[in-house]
C-alpha cells in the first residue's frame, strides 16, 4: 500500500486521504451501533436465530467481527491494482458456515471483543488507503469478474456488512 499520511487528532488516527477518513468512519459508527445493540441483548435473544439465515444472532455478530481481516485483504488485492481470483460466493457461503458450526457457543464478551479488535484494524487499514488506491480497479470473480474498485470492495463488504447484520438482528429481536 503507497504509504499516506496520517495524523493523530485526539487521539484518534485521521488518513490524509478525505474519501479513506470518510469510508473507515463509516465502517466505525456502524460497529459502534452494532456493538450497542449487542450489548443490550439478553442471553435468550443472543440465541435467536435470524429468520432466513439460520445463523444466532451471537454467531452473527461473530461472523462479522471474523471476516474483517478478508474483507480488507481483498480490498487491499484491488488497490495493488491486482484481480480476485477464484474465490466465489459459494466459498463464502462455505466459510460461513463452517464459521456458525465452529463458534456455535460464542458468548456476547467474546464476539463484542473480536468486534473491536479486528474493526479496529480494518479501520487503521481503510486509513492507509490512498485516494489513488481507492479507485484503483481489477476484476473480481465475487462479481463474474466485473472491474472493481478498492473503493467499491470497501463499501459493499467491511463498511457495509454491520449495517446489514445490524438491521437484520433487528428485526429478529422485534419478532
Amino acid at each position: 500500500m503507497t504509504n499516506t499520511t496520517t495524523a493523530t487528532t485526539g487521539g484518534t488516527q485521521v488518513a490524509a486521504s478525505a474519501q479513506a477518513e470518510a469510508l473507515a468512519r463509516r465502517l466505525e459508527l456502524g460497529i459502534d451501533a452494532l456493538i450497542t445493540f449487542a450489548g443490550t441483548l439478553t442471553e435468550r435473544q443472543w440465541q435467536t436465530a435470524v429468520p432466513k439465515d439460520g445463523r444466532t444472532i451471537g454467531v452473527v455478530v461473530h461472523h462479522v467481527a471474523s471476516v474483517f481481516p478478508i474483507e480488507i485483504q481483498l480490498a487491499q488485492v484491488l488497490a495493488k491494482g491486482q484481480p480476485i481470483v477464484g474465490v466465489t460466493w459459494d466459498d463464502v457461503h462455505a466459510m460461513n458456515a463452517k464459521h456458525a458450526q465452529d463458534n456455535a457457543s460464542v458468548t456476547k464478551q467474546e464476539a463484542i471483543a473480536l468486534l473491536r479488535e479486528n474493526s479496529t484494524a480494518a479501520a487503521a487499514a481503510i486509513r492507509a488507503l490512498s485516494d489513488e488506491e481507492l479507485a484503483t480497479a481489477a476484476t473480481n470473480s465475487l462479481y463474474a469478474d466485473a472491474p472493481l474498485t478498492c473503493q467499491h470492495m470497501l463499501e459493499d463488504h467491511a463498511v457495509r456488512h454491520c449495517y446489514h447484520h445490524l438491521a437484520k438482528i433487528q428485526a429478529a429481536v422485534k419478532s
